[in-house]
């Protein structure tokens, strides 16, 4: 069995997926873009700014679940453009704190957003600490 999460405070689409599932001692949140919770508007015009919201977006759906970004043990990332990889690591690694997860990242058109990530969070312990 798996136990839904949401919050209102994140983005919220129209569409068949949820927030974010807890299933054992994980939570699986629903690829992010870097849109405006309130207004679904994407945020600012550079890779930076859309991965920085797309990082709090997740951020906001880890916290309606009792859990930070440090929690998280993979990263999926889809990436619109090769050419913003280096801008969106920059942010990426601002924004993580080490060690950073396990990361999977790849180019592909993914409409009018520059990056869609998702998450695995690890409920039990934060890493880097013992259980």
């Amino acid at each position: 069995m798996s136990q839904q999460i949401h919050t209102s405070d994140a983005p919220e689409f129209p569409l068949p997926f949820s927030q974010a599932l807890r299933a054992g001692d994980f939570v699986y949140v629903s690829g992010q873009v870097g849109v405006d919770p309130k207004t679904r508007q994407v945020v600012g015009h550079t890779i930076e700014e859309q991965t920085e919201q797309c990082l709090r977006n997740i951020e906001t759906i880890l916290k309606a679940a009792n859990l930070t970004l440090d929690h998280v043990v993979k990263t999926n990332a889809i990436v619109s453009h090769l050419e913003d990889f280096p801008g969106y690591n920059q942010t990426y690694e601002k924004i993580m704190n080490r060690p950073f997860p396990a990361r999977t990242s790849v180019q592909s058109g993914i409409g009018n957003y520059l990056v869609e990530i998702d998450v695995i969070a690890y409920v039990r312990s934060i890493r880097g600490e013992a259980e």
